[in-house]
């Protein structure tokens, strides 16, 4: 099931309307679920209080910091951002933030002037912006910086099995179909126990498919040559892609990706490889959720074929089957 996180952006608001925006719209892009308090204004008690309920209902928190500090909160005497980041940091609520240079921020001061820089509480976010800079966070100098950092950030975030999200109701399993399902298979189950050996051996003996062994057969004709670069020899490896596929079952059932930081072995099982398998069906390329890399790896029709080679105990032969 696909998961979509709820990012909770923070930041001070009329100063940052442009990097809100841009940082809501990465959230999108991403597949994910941007979460504000665009509605509210600060400065009351009870809306602090709201504001936690959504960071504690959020699964990731993100901070935008520029060069305000904001309204401050007057029992704590500090800004209700700075009590946003802390609360989420005691809550262990994972985070990230983005915090704007230096040259920027005086980029800005000139062509907008004061509206965009503090002048009440310097120190305070002096001191803020030193807090925030000891955990995890990057500078920005433009939204193209702010775009990138939620996408590298949630692509790490979303890898994580701790992390909650949100799942359509369409995707959530059917129980009471599970249920029924379980029940039929278990007097499947009983059925067989209860039946003579001999016709629960002759029952295992089903016949492959004619698309599976047409393919088995097609995959057994098809000749290959693997390069030196990817072979421990330094050798050309001439073999073919029944062969190749079998023999490395494993790396192409996790899948070979086109990333910038992919081995030549997996570089060659991309690009050479997986499309000549592709078009047999028995591999499919997808775009991998949060990443700017794409990922081939085996179908379920493949690993149909992977089974009845192993059911023949051909798993490491090159002779053509019948």
């Amino acid at each position: 099931m696909k998961r979509k996180l709820q990012v909770f952006i923070s930041s001070t608001y009329s100063d940052l309307l442009v990097e809100r925006q841009a940082a809501v719209l990465a959230v999108l892009k991403a597949g994910h679920i941007p979460a504000g308090m665009e509605l509210f204004t600060a400065g009351d008690k009870s809306q602090l209080d709201t504001i936690k309920r959504w960071i504690d209902e959020s699964d990731v928190y993100m901070l935008i910091l520029g060069g305000r500090y904001g309204s401050i909160e007057p029992s704590s005497s500090l800004s209700y951002t700075e009590l946003e980041y802390d609360y989420a940091v005691s809550e262990g609520k994972p985070l990230f933030s983005v915090v704007i240079n230096d040259q920027a921020l005086e980029d800005r001061i000139k062509s907008e002037g004061s509206k965009v820089m503090e002048g009440e509480n310097p120190s305070k976010l002096k001191e803020f912006r030193t807090k925030v800079l000891s955990n995890i966070s990057s500078f920005f100098s433009d939204e193209k910086d702010i775009k990138l950092a939620v996408h590298e950030s949630l692509s790490d975030f979303a890898a994580k099995a701790d992390l909650s999200g949100w799942v359509s109701r369409s995707e959530i399993p059917n129980v009471k179909a599970l249920t029924e399902e379980i029940e039929k298979l278990r007097e499947e189950n009983r059925i067989l126990k209860e039946s003579p050996t001999e016709k629960r051996i002759e029952s295992t003996k089903e016949k492959p498919s004619d698309k599976v062994q047409e393919t088995i057969n097609i995959l057994h004709d098809q000749k290959i040559t693997v390069p030196a670069n990817v072979m421990a020899t330094g050798e050309d490896w001439e073999t073919t892609a029944l062969h190749f596929f079998v023999s490395n079952r494993e790396n192409l059932i996790n899948g070979a990706t086109n990333s910038i930081n992919s081995s030549d072995a997996e570089t060659f099982m991309y690009g050479k490889i997986a499309p000549k398998l592709i078009v047999h069906g028995v591999m499919e390329n997808e775009k991998v959720p949060g990443a700017r890399y794409r990922r081939s790896s085996v179908t379920k029709f493949g690993q149909s074929v992977l089974a009845e080679l192993d059911r023949r105990g051909l798993k490491k032969k090159t002779t053509k089957p019948a």
